[in-house]
């Protein structure tokens, strides 16, 4: 398996108050991660000779919301943004010049995340994990605009998710 490094910024003091041991929370969803990629062979256009990082940062609906607007054209808040690296066309080429790979950037919103969770009734800490997969996810190169590739994408959250002991966040759009 491939070993990543998880830079973690928390931005917001409300990730501390409210679930507890974030960082290690976080650094069990990214191992998950990593591990059921890893798995199924899709590690394999990392540098095994590079230390890998991502980037997360744990901030507020202000942030995410001038990120959304000035970068994906969407002015409003968001429970999750993610900046991928591996979707920049001279990623390989670069990813051969420097010692290290950042894999990308990952930005939660607090307030929408927390209302998503009341919303749904599921606990801030089970609606954080499975935001912070996908968002590994999307920085490993997945991505859900078709619907073949969402099937795969919400495939693999589900099963990450099962694996950290998390319900189906899918269960009620099922068949």
């Amino acid at each position: 398996m491939k070993i990543c490094k998880l830079n973690l910024d928390i931005a917001d003091e409300r990730w501390i108050a409210n679930i507890a041991d974030i960082e290690k929370v976080s650094e069990q969803v990214k191992d998950t991660v990593f591990a059921y990629v890893g798995a199924r062979g899709g590690l394999d256009f990392l540098p095994a000779d590079k230390e890998v990082s991502v980037n997360v940062c744990l901030s507020d609906d202000e942030q995410v919301h001038t990120l959304n607007r000035d970068f994906r054209g969407m002015d409003k808040p968001t429970n999750v943004l993610s900046f991928a690296n591996v979707d920049y066309r001279d990623f390989a080429d670069e990813s051969e010049l420097f010692g290290s790979v950042e894999l990308g950037d990952i930005i939660i919103a607090f307030e929408t995340m927390d209302k998503e969770a009341q919303i749904e009734s599921i606990s801030l800490k089970n609606h954080y994990c499975h935001l912070l997969a996908h968002g590994l996810l999307h920085i490993l190169g997945f991505d859900h605009i078709e619907e073949d590739e969402a099937k795969v994408m919400e495939g693999y959250e589900t099963e990450i998710l099962a694996q950290l002991g998390i319900e189906n966040p899918y269960k009620d759009f099922c068949d």
